[in-house]
């Protein structure tokens, strides 16, 4: 008789476990799993095709020296990708849920060491030290970084996904046509340095009128042609010679050629 009762309640207690095993698995939260369109603080969350990501990061030729930082980085894969290209990544985020996920998705990639996700506002982030700054943004959010942008270092890449910084044009465009049906477009931008002034040259004063990288002007009095900034580099044709000078705050200099702002 006692036998058979701890039979008994052996088997309850067993069957009791089950039913605790399965209620607990019922219950347990599922992976978070974000949404194309989503909703988010500034734009909804559509993923950038991962063709695209790679064409990105070609066009502002990332390399293991360079700091990209993704604004609204969503589920992290730009950050990863240029991880793993060696460069450091940083991605900011206003969903925590997201950022969690990117982290996950960092280790499981082996380049935690290398990409971090910040939980915070895009319009609030540090973007001083990044040489590459990447978005998939609306073109009424890239306007209003772009006062932000421009105070940038000058050299500094800027890369969107479809959507462009309207009357300071792009300095490179191009578009994936294979595994991408969709968002297949990728935007450059170089900060230039700032030239707008009169300058002191040796062959009398440089006066130019800046307009982003597109530059005119006059030298010693006689129009310049074809003046463009590509970064710190700025080049420019006077009296039938073609000039290339590195931009230095007030300073100008060149092959034989030099100038100092006044």
């Amino acid at each position: 008789m006692l036998r058979a009762r701890v039979v008994r309640q052996t088997a309850m207690a067993v069957c009791l476990s089950v039913v605790a095993a399965t209620a607990f698995a019922q219950t347990k939260p599922k992976p978070y799993e974000p949404q194309s369109g989503q909703a988010g603080k500034d734009v909804v969350w559509v993923p950038t095709p991962q063709a695209l990501v790679e064409k990105m990061l070609d066009l502002a030729k990332v390399t293991p020296k360079d700091i990209v930082m993704d604004l609204g980085s969503g589920d992290g894969r730009t950050v990863i990708t240029a991880a793993k290209r060696g460069a450091t990544g940083i991605g900011v985020e206003f969903n925590p849920d997201m950022v969690q996920l990117s982290r996950t998705k960092a280790k499981e990639a082996g380049v935690s060491n290398k990409a971090t996700f910040i939980e915070g506002d895009l319009f609030k982030a540090d973007l001083s030290k990044a040489t590459v700054i990447t978005m998939f943004l609306l073109p009424q959010i890239n306007m209003k970084l772009r006062p932000q942008l421009l105070e940038l270092k000058p050299g500094t890449r800027i890369v969107t996904n479809a959507f462009t910084m309207e009357d300071w044009e792009a300095d490179q465009t191009d578009q994936v046509t294979e595994d991408c049906t969709s968002w297949c477009t990728a935007f450059l931008w170089i900060v230039p340095a700032k030239v707008e002034g009169t300058w002191s040259t040796p062959q009398g004063d440089l006066v130019l009128t800046q307009n982003f990288q597109m530059v005119t002007g006059t030298l010693a009095g006689q129009p310049i042609s074809d003046g463009r900034l590509r970064g710190d580099q700025f080049t420019f044709t006077a009296g039938g010679s073609k000039h290339t000078v590195t931009v230095n705050g007030n300073s100008m200099q060149g092959s034989n050629w030099k100038a100092t702002k006044k």
